[in-house]
């Protein structure tokens, strides 16, 4: 059945989905128990990233008996395709030079093919390039329900970038995003409060629990026991504010010397910032004081060696899963207060927050606790408490199968949603 012109608004009740225990129970599908709903997630790539991962890990914890599953992207490339393929998802690529023009446009007719062969019921697209690629395709192919995601504030996004997604967003029945900053942001841009929903990150908080003392990492990084060790982990963007965080480790190694600094993460795509971090290190004189240790899957292993963990973010982010990861062990962190870091840090309480791209502040607040371990030892265990009650895997993973049921219901009460055989 066709869409019409307008997609009606849904009134999915955020607070309802997120904060109501009943809600996580196990409830029946929408479309009666014997039909699996038909999912299909759009990413960019499959590239160790927030969203990514996130995608993947919430995709895992799809209760398969109610879920049929596979994905979409526009690069079929990334550390992450090996977790994949051990689910047996299967996987298209649509590989595009541009968002617009007549080779773009003969893909989005490809994959408007796909999703009506896989009768697929939901389309659920991830981030700036796959709103604006699926969900109009998603539209014209007849899918029941549409759902965009904007997991970041788009600091870096051009006034037309921002214009585009929110005409191709208005093609969705919902958007789902992972902060209150960022739908505050929405909100401000005109997006409709009644099709906007907050589902902050998940964390496989068992998998967090830090193993052992980390000596192994320690070992193969060349740092004796005892020693503090300082992190960042992001991928190597400038937004993510590296740069900020090596000059910070200047003015700390000048009256602390025996501190150790680990920058994990890299950027395949381009390699240009991570020379020039690497060209600052040694105008810094840290190049005995650094490791830049490249893209890592042991995170944990990682994090059970650090003393510290530093997100120096100038913007973008919605909620940092790397900032999460790290709470989740117990470990102190110091942060910007940049997008929705505020929210789940409460400056004082499970981390300290400070101004992005001010190093002596940065400097200063890791200072504080290399210092002060006692203080650090307090914050590192709210921190951790805050991420249990609020931020677990379990709790994203049934908010968003709430959400799936809720609007394909409402789908279905509107009659877009076909009769059919069943497979």
């Amino acid at each position: 059945m066709s869409r019409t012109a307008e997609p009606a608004s849904v009134t999915v009740s955020t607070p309802s989905v997120l904060l109501n225990p009943s809600h996580t129970q196990h409830r029946p599908t929408a479309v009666g128990s014997a039909d699996r709903i038909r999912v299909m997630k759009f990413v960019g790539i499959f590239a160790i990233g927030g969203t990514e991962r996130q995608v993947v890990n919430i995709g895992k914890g799809l209760d398969k008996s109610r879920f049929d599953l596979r994905f979409a992207t526009l690069n079929k490339v990334g550390e992450l395709l090996a977790e994949c393929d051990a689910q047996s998802w299967a996987i298209d690529e649509y590989k595009i030079r541009r968002l617009y023009g007549l080779a773009t446009m003969r893909k989005q007719i490809e994959f408007g093919k796909t999703l009506r062969r896989a009768r697929t019921q939901i389309l659920h697209a991830y981030g700036i390039y796959p709103n604006v690629f699926a969900i109009p395709a998603a539209r014209l192919a007849g899918v029941p329900v549409t759902i965009g995601s904007i997991r970041d504030i788009g600091d870096t996004y051009t006034y037309w970038q921002h214009q585009v997604q929110k005409h191709c967003l208005r093609m969705a029945d919902h958007i789902v995003v992972n902060a209150e900053a960022i739908k505050r942001d929405l909100l401000q841009r005109g997006y409709d409060a009644k099709r906007l929903s907050v589902i902050p990150n998940g964390i496989d908080c068992e998998r967090f629990r830090l193993p052992g003392n980390g000596e192994a990492v320690r070992r193969e990084w060349n740092i004796p026991p005892g020693v503090p060790v300082v992190g960042v982990l992001a991928r190597l963007l400038r937004i993510k504010g590296q740069d900020v965080f090596l000059r910070a480790a200047a003015l700390i190694a000048s009256t602390n010397p025996q501190v150790r600094f680990v920058i994990v993460g890299d950027n395949n795509i381009d390699q240009q910032y991570k020379e020039e971090l690497k060209e600052l290190t040694r105008r810094l004189g840290l190049e005995d004081r650094v490791i830049f240790t490249g893209f890592r899957m042991d995170v944990p292993d990682l994090l059970a060696a650090l003393s510290i963990v530093v997100s120096p973010s100038l913007g973008l982010e919605g909620l940092s899963n790397s900032l999460l990861e790290s709470m989740a062990t117990g470990l102190p962190v110091v942060a910007t207060r940049v997008g929705g870091t505020p929210e789940i840090v409460e400056d004082g309480e499970s981390g300290l927050l400070v101004p992005p791209g001010d190093p002596s502040a940065l400097a200063a607040a890791i200072s504080r606790l290399l210092q002060d371990r006692m203080t650090a030892k307090r914050l590192g265990q709210s921190a951790r408490r805050q991420v249990l009650s609020r931020y677990s895997l379990e709790q994203a993973v049934a908010s968003t199968e709430r959400l799936y049921e809720d609007l394909l219901l409402q789908a279905r009460h509107k009659g877009r949603v076909k009769e059919r055989a069943r497979s």
